[in-house]
């Protein structure tokens, strides 16, 4: 952080060198009789500087949101392929595999979904159903070819439903790195700042827009605050893909078709 400050303070100060000196080479015709000018110069630039950071901030925060929705269509796709492959499997072992998959689903959109909204990991009794229906599978008896491809089946899709585990993991932990959010404030400072380098003249009106102008600004901080962590705040990433993968197993046991969850 020291070196940050240093580097900005560096540039304020050679900024203002190259003023003082370019004021003493510039001809005298280019100078103005009073310096609204550079107030209006530095007003347009602060106002530049705080929308490219929100734009900036926003394009990475929806990416965010968007590679960890797709992350939890993948692992509940994956958790529909088990489920489908453990279902023609002999009756004890169907039973034992499929019912921990439901139980895993289960447990992903009920105490996980909490632990990951507040503590921002995830949970590890979940990881132990899990671990548990991964053990369930290789446990299998391969003596009859049939049941060793539907064991192949399944370990690859246990591969995919661990993998994209591991980037809801990352997901969850994430947050806008320390330097963004440093650089709004900074902006937002300025911006207020603004009002009174600017010389407006305080009168009931000028209050008021100011106050405006304030709202407008804490709803843009806000904004930025609630798209912050995908699994948290007021744009939530749903359990629409594991809630569908539920129904999609009530339906493979009914001798339904083909998976319905989003591509």
């Amino acid at each position: 952080m020291a070196l940050q400050l240093g580097v900005l303070v560096l540039f304020a100060l050679v900024a203002v060198a190259v003023f003082l000196v370019g004021d003493r080479l510039r001809p005298d015709t280019w100078r103005h009789s009073d310096d609204e000018a550079s107030s209006t110069m530095v007003l347009d630039l602060v106002n530049m500087f705080f929308a490219a950071i929100v734009a900036f901030i926003v394009v990475i925060l929806w990416q965010q949101y968007d590679n960890s929705h797709a992350h939890t269509v993948s692992e509940a796709k994956a958790l529909v392929s088990v489920y489908e492959a453990a279902n023609d499997l002999p009756m004890q072992d169907r039973t034992q595999i499929q019912g921990l998959v439901r139980d895993y689903t289960e447990q992903v959109v009920g105490s996980e979904w909490s632990v990951m909204s507040k503590d921002a990991k995830l949970s590890q009794d979940t990881q132990n159903t899990l671990d548990e229906l991964r053990a369930a599978v290789s446990g299998l008896s391969t003596a009859d070819p049939n049941v060793k491809d539907i064991q192949d089946k399944a370990d690859s899709a246990l591969d995919a439903v661990s993998d994209a585990r591991y980037d809801r993991g990352m997901d969850a932990a994430y947050r806008l790195p320390t330097f963004l959010y440093v650089a709004l404030w900074f902006g937002t400072g300025m911006l207020l700042l603004g009002t009174v380098f600017s010389g407006v003249v305080v009168t009931k009106r000028s209050t008021i827009m100011t106050g405006l102008f304030g709202v407008v600004i804490g709803a843009v901080i806000l904004a930025v605050y609630q798209l912050d962590r995908p699994f948290a705040g007021g744009n939530m990433v749903s359990k629409d893909a594991f809630e569908l993968a539920l129904s999609r197993y009530e339906h493979i046991v009914s001798g339904g078709s083909s998976s319905i969850l989003p591509r």
